[in-house]
């Protein structure tokens, strides 16, 4: 059975989603989740789904070893990063090395980068008046959004729709694709 551990700062639906779409499964489970956010919503959606959910600073994530230690012990077989903020530290991306991965809300190169997230993202494709966008599933490296593409998927953005339009689509594209790419990965 492969182990799954998300790196979650937010609302946690992504985290939800893998969690519910490997409950069944025979093949991997989401075994933990983190978060850098004791007041995220995603701890309250873990306890409701009987999942394992720990909050963090960012002296034991950054400084320390708190949070290497902790991943250690779980032994996952992937680190997935769903709406996860903060950069992710070299001593954890050496320890699993190929094993990190993240969803990002837009077609990467275009919209990555330090402050690149969530509706900002989503402003940005509506004010560069893009005509389409998605999202992009890639291994994490030291910089932000830079990592190797796993997948892409793409949407339609219609000349009147808001930023609030483009993040109901995203979400629609990360709920269908990300838990069968992260599948994909594991098999």
């Amino acid at each position: 059975m492969k182990r799954i551990v998300i790196f979650a700062s937010g609302s946690g639906t992504n985290a939800e989603n893998l969690i519910k779409f490997f409950q069944n499964s025979d093949n991997a489970s989401v075994i933990q989740v983190l978060t850098n956010n004791p007041h995220a919503k995603v701890l309250d959606r873990c306890k409701v789904l009987g999942v394992s959910a720990l909050s963090f600073n960012r002296v034991a994530y950054s400084k320390t070893n708190d949070v290497l230690n902790i991943l250690k012990a779980s032994k996952p077989d992937l680190i997935v990063l769903a709406g996860f903020l903060w950069k992710f530290p070299e001593h954890i991306l050496n320890e699993f090395p190929n094993k990190v991965i993240n969803v990002h809300p837009a077609l990467l190169p275009k919209f990555g980068g330090k402050g690149m997230y969530g509706i900002h993202v989503h402003n940005a494709v509506v004010e560069n008046k893009e005509t389409e966008t998605g999202i992009t599933i890639h291994y994490v490296n030291e910089f932000y959004d830079e990592g190797a593409i796993i997948f892409q998927a793409k949407c339609e953005v219609l000349k009147t729709d808001t930023a609030d339009d483009v993040a109901a689509k995203i979400h629609e594209l990360e709920m269908e694709h990300f838990p069968k790419v992260v599948e994909k990965l594991l098999s």
